[in-house]
This record gives structure tokens, sequence and C-alpha cells, in this order.
């Protein structure tokens, strides 16, 4: 990780469903071009974290959110139009959800949307998001079939692909290996270690043997509370402030 400027800066986030507390009081930087890890059992507040950063609580009226999050030192909300942030914030969500159309169409279609209408511009693109995906050699000879034919695996590499289509700044990944069988997961893995080199990506995963393979530096949550951040390295290495860390990361509780 290189010492610089944050791509993300999150300060003091709660998020709140109804009287229900998801997040409260977090704040954490994720840096340029580094796997940015969150780990932590269930209902600890990982996928609202994701969602917060995503604006969804302009389309869930019982989301409420508050704080602050800048990406780039700009204040997301600040940014007018919603979808000009998500064409800069990627999301791959735990189940892979293709639209009803061809496997070229789905990576095709947000490109299109942007105003890309050249056929020959938008197969390059297809192509490339396909190959960044590690999908293209599977699926180049049958790019007009249904995307939703394909393999579980497959799908959510579709999904990746589709969410590299707006060549995203920021790539939030929520436990996508759910649905995904060991062999493809370490594919994807090998995936997202290229795609750092490009992209900033956050990783919310509740396999913690996943973070310690991919996450330059890993964040804790429990019962919607950030318990500590830290060097990956060092958090599974037992060098951690809080025990409750240690006892997560060896499997004491989860």
């Amino acid at each position: 990780m290189v010492d610089n400027a944050p791509k993300l800066s999150v300060r003091n986030l709660s998020v709140r469903y109804g009287d229900k507390q998801a997040l409260n009081g977090i704040s954490l930087d994720v840096f340029p071009n580094e796997i940015f890890g969150i780990i932590g059992p269930a209902n600890s507040g990982k996928t609202s974290f994701l969602r917060a950063l995503n604006r969804m609580e302009e389309f869930d009226a019982n989301m409420t959110v508050e704080g602050d999050i800048l990406f780039e030192g700009q204040d997301i909300t600040a940014i007018r139009n919603v979808y000009a942030l998500r064409r800069k914030v990627g999301v791959v969500f735990p189940l892979p959800v293709g639209l009803p159309m061809s496997i070229y169409e789905n990576v095709a279609f947000a490109p299109k949307l942007a105003g890309i209408k050249k056929k020959a511009e938008l197969d390059e693109i297809v192509e490339r998001c396909l190959i960044r995906a590690a999908l293209w050699d599977e699926v180049k000879d049958r790019l007009d079939a249904l995307g939703s034919l394909l393999s579980g695996g497959q799908q959510q590499r579709l999904t990746i692909a589709r969410a590299l289509s707006q060549n995203p700044e920021l790539l939030l990944l929520d436990e996508f290996s759910i649905a995904v069988d060991p062999v493809t997961t370490m594919r994807i893995e090998d995936v997202l270690k290229e795609l750092k080199e490009e992209i900033t990506i956050v990783l919310v995963t509740n396999l913690v043997q996943q973070a310690r393979r991919l996450a330059d530096r890993t964040a804790f949550f429990l019962e919607s509370e950030l318990v500590e951040t830290a060097e990956t390295e060092e958090l599974f290495s037992g060098v951690v402030k809080d025990q409750r860390t240690r006892d997560y990361v060896e499997g004491r509780f989860g």
C-alpha cells in the first residue's frame, strides 16, 4: 500500500433500519490500490457499510444514514446524480443476479447507457471486461447465449465483468464466494489480486482466511461497531489491540 491520500474516508458513519441500529460510529480510511477486507460475524453491519457507500438509502425508505463518506475527498452526497457515483463505485452482491439478456448485453448494458454506440468499441469493452473477470475463454464462442444459463460461478464472474464495464475506481464485493465452488473462488481471488493494480477494492467476507489471503488491511466489525483495523498479517498474527479480534480470527466465535 502506498502512503497517500485516502481513496475513501468514512467518519462517524451510522446506519439504521427503522429503530434497528445496523452500524454505530464507524470511522476508517481505504487507500488507493489496496484490497481492504471487512470481517465479522453475521449481523455485524458489514453489508450495511457497503450499502451506505453506494447510497442505497435513496432506494430504501426504511434506511437512515448519518455521518460523512468522502470519495476522493468529496462528500458522496454532493454527487447529485446517484448513478454518476455508481459509475465510479461498482458493487458485486453475494448471489449473482444477471440481467435477463445475453452474456454480451449484460456487459455492454452500462456502456450503452453511458452513450457508447459503436459496436467495435462495445466489442472491445465486453472482451476486456470478460478477460479481466477470467470468463472470456469460457464464453467467447457463445456471447449471444443468455447469461442466466451460465453456472453459478460463471454468473458471479459475469457480475464482476458487468461491474468492471463502467471502469469503476472503487469495487465493493459482498461475500462473492457464497454461491461459488472452491476452484472458482480461487480463480476470482486471482482476478482480484490483479485488479488491485488498477482499482481499489473493499471486500466483505465471512471467510477469515479469504481476508488473510487477499486483504492488505482488514477491519473487524462486531455488533454494529468497528472493533479495530490493522495490517492483515498483523491482525492474523495476534498483533491486535482487542481480545475479541483475536478470539474471532482464531475461531472461538463467529
